[in-house]
């Protein structure tokens, strides 16, 4: 709200300006979240405005999103401090993708699949429970189409079915608060595909987990449901872990 205007409309920005702050925004992001920029650091909004080469109003709207999550603190007649990773918001999805930008890409990874491997098997668990059977059919359904997606090498479109997959599984669990994490499953399966630790062609043992889930949903069979997500996540990030030692090895791509 913009406390100066009659009403307290809301500030309108021009498009150049909000497409500004949205590049600004990631690149200081990235900046900090990699190290690139320590914690401890001191900035100032002159030195945003050279560095970056935007208004003032921008760095100012960068800085209020940064702070809402921790990133940074300001500081009367101190300065702008980037703050230590203890105080970051980590399940925030932007966060997460700075961090996967980063080196310590795959200490990101483990977190998040240490979080996932808590959450989502007793999501599917509830959800053999609670998912009605217009629900159920339809995951099975999915899993079906991922099956197919992944055995045609469909990079971009078994990635869609994946996220999808996992969407409605925390949402079919009836906890709105497992459905939450969507956004962060999403982003770290995004991140998989963007930094090339997923494999082209998905590894069989990975599609017939997938389809156990969404078999054992249906039949109601909450136990099935909850191991075969367990398969999932540990499949997943040995996957990663594979991938990742292989392109630190000389050569490795």
């Amino acid at each position: 709200m913009n406390p100066s205007s009659p009403g307290g409309a809301p500030t309108r920005h021009a498009p150049a300006e909000v497409g500004l702050h949205a590049r600004v925004l990631d690149r200081l992001g990235t900046a900090i979240c990699s190290g690139d920029v320590t914690a401890g650091s001191v900035l100032s909004i002159e030195d945003l405005v050279d560095r970056y080469q935007v208004s003032r109003s921008v760095i100012r709207e960068v800085l209020r999103v940064l702070a809402s999550m921790g990133l940074i603190e300001t500081r009367r007649r101190v300065g702008i401090m980037i703050q230590p990773a203890e105080t970051w918001s980590v399940f925030e999805p932007r966060v997460i993708r700075w961090r996967l930008a980063s080196e310590g890409r795959m200490a990101q990874l483990r977190s998040i699949t240490e979080l996932r491997t808590a959450i989502e098997p007793h999501a599917a668990g509830l959800a053999a429970e609670r998912v009605d059977d217009d629900e159920a059919s339809e995951l099975v359904g999915l899993a079906a189409k991922m099956w197919a997606a992944g055995k045609a090498g469909d990079e971009s479109r078994f990635l869609g079915l994946d996220i999808d997959f996992h969407r409605r599984v925390l949402a079919a669990s009836g906890n709105e608060m497992f459905a939450k994490l969507q956004l962060i499953v999403a982003e770290v399966l995004a991140g998989r595909h963007h930094y090339h630790l997923m494999p082209h062609y998905p590894d069989e043992r990975a599609l017939q987990l997938h389809t156990d889930v969404a078999q054992a949903i249906q039949r109601r069979d909450g136990a099935r449901a909850r191991e075969a997500m367990v398969g999932i996540m540990e499949q997943g990030f040995a996957e990663m872990k594979s991938m990742w030692e292989r392109a630190a090895e000389p050569g490795g791509v």
